[in-house]
C-alpha cells in the first residue's frame, strides 16, 4: 500500500497537468465562452483536498471555501468562483474578465500546500482581474477570505514569468512543507494569431497570519 506522502504526491501531480494545461489555453481575450482547455491523460481524481496535504480537518474545509481575494498593491478586490474539472476532464477557466477562479483541487487557501487562483489578464479589449498582477513584488500582502468569514493573509516571495512551453509544473504545484499560494495569469506578448499570451505570470506568496 502506497504511503500517504507518494499518495499525496501523485495527486497533487494529477492536479498540477490538469491545471497547467488548463492556463496554457485558457488566457485570450477572445469573447464568448472561454476555450476548454486539451484533454488530460492523468487521473481527474483531484476534486477533494487531502488529508495529508490540508491544514484543517476535510469537513472544515470543503465547508469554507475561498470566497474572495483581495490584492491593495494592484487594486484587486474580486469574488471567487470555484473551478473544477468539465465532463470531458478538461479544467474549467473563468468565463470572462471576473471574478477570479479557485482551483478546487488545490488546498484550501490557509491549509497546507499550494493554493491556486487563477484569472484572465483581459477579455474582450477589457482589463481582466489579474490585469496587473506582473506589477507585484515581494512583500505585497493577498488576503484571501473564506465562506466561513475567516481570512488567510499571504505575502508575496516571488514574481516570475515563464514560456508556456516551459511551465515549471512541479515548482508551481508540487507539495511545500507549509500554506502557500499561487496566482496565476497570462503575460508576455499577444500572438493574435493563436488567441493567446505566449507566457504565464506567476505569484508565489507564504502565509503570515
Amino acid at each position: 500500500m502506497a504511503s500517504r506522502s507518494v499518495t499525496t504526491a501523485a495527486r497533487s501531480l494529477c492536479a498540477a497537468v490538469l491545471l497547467a494545461l488548463a492556463l496554457i489555453s485558457g488566457c485570450s481575450t477572445a469573447a464568448g465562452t472561454a476555450p476548454p482547455a486539451p484533454a488530460a491523460t492523468e487521473s481527474a481524481d483531484v476534486g477533494v483536498v487531502d488529508e495529508g496535504t490540508a491544514g484543517v480537518p476535510d469537513a472544515v474545509a470543503l465547508s469554507s471555501p475561498p470566497v474572495r481575494i483581495d490584492v491593495p498593491a494592484i487594486s484587486v478586490s474580486s469574488d471567487l468562483m470555484g473551478l473544477g474539472l468539465q465532463q470531458d476532464g478538461t479544467m474549467e477557466v473563468p468565463p470572462g474578465a471576473f471574478p477570479a477562479g479557485w482551483y478546487t483541487g488545490s488546498p484550501i487557501p490557509g491549509a497546507m500546500g499550494p493554493s491556486v487562483i487563477a484569472g484572465h489578464v483581459d477579455w474582450d479589449g477589457a482589463p481582466g482581474v489579474f490585469s496587473r498582477l506582473g506589477d507585484l513584488v515581494p512583500d505585497d500582502d493577498v488576503i484571501v477570505t473564506l465562506q466561513d468569514g475567516t481570512t488567510s493573509r499571504f505575502r508575496v516571495t516571488e514574481v516570475d514569468q515563464y514560456p508556456k512551453a516551459e511551465f515549471p509544473t512541479t515548482t508551481v504545484y508540487g507539495d511545500i512543507d507549509h500554506p502557500g499560494l499561487r496566482l496565476i495569469t497570462c503575460g508576455g506578448r499577444f500572438d493574435s494569431d493563436a488567441a493567446s499570451y505566449d507566457d504565464n505570470i506567476v505569484v508565489y506568496a507564504d502565509l503570515i497570519s
